[in-house]
């Protein structure tokens, strides 16, 4: 049912976005963000998460502190180093939330990624980060 609800989401984010960047701050966080999946380096994309965090891992799912995710995340690329990451679809919804969606690739398995970039108190944080097996 979740994930019923996350692809009626992200059809319903595609639709209402311009895909392009509009914002400056969101289009470095976004950049900052794609380097440090594509580095596996959790420590620089935690430095982006918000207070608290949606997160999706293989085994893991839920809202978590900051510090959790991260060890988290860190754990997720132990295990599954990267060997690319490609964004595939990006775009702003109506609200200025910015998303992307795009592939993460270990040596054997590759995951649906996805993540959402929200302004909070005039800093862009991720607020949502997912890694789907496919």
């Amino acid at each position: 049912m979740k994930k019923q609800f996350i692809k009626v989401f992200l059809l319903v984010l595609v639709i209402f976005s311009s895909f392009s960047f509009r914002i400056v701050g969101q289009n470095s966080v976004a950049g900052a963000v794609s380097t440090a999946i594509k580095g596996g380096n959790s420590k620089d994309l935690a430095k982006y998460f918000y207070s608290s965090i949606d997160l999706t891992v293989p085994g893991n799912e839920g809202t978590f502190s900051k510090s959790q995710a991260e060890l988290i995340v860190k754990d997720f690329f132990t295990k599954n180093p990267p060997k690319s990451f490609v964004i595939n679809h990006q775009g702003t919804s109506g609200d200025g939330s910015q998303f992307s969606i795009g592939t993460y690739t270990s040596s054997s398995i590759s995951y649906r990624t996805y993540f959402l970039i929200k302004k909070f108190s005039d800093t862009y944080y991720i607020q949502q980060i997912q890694f789907e097996q496919q």
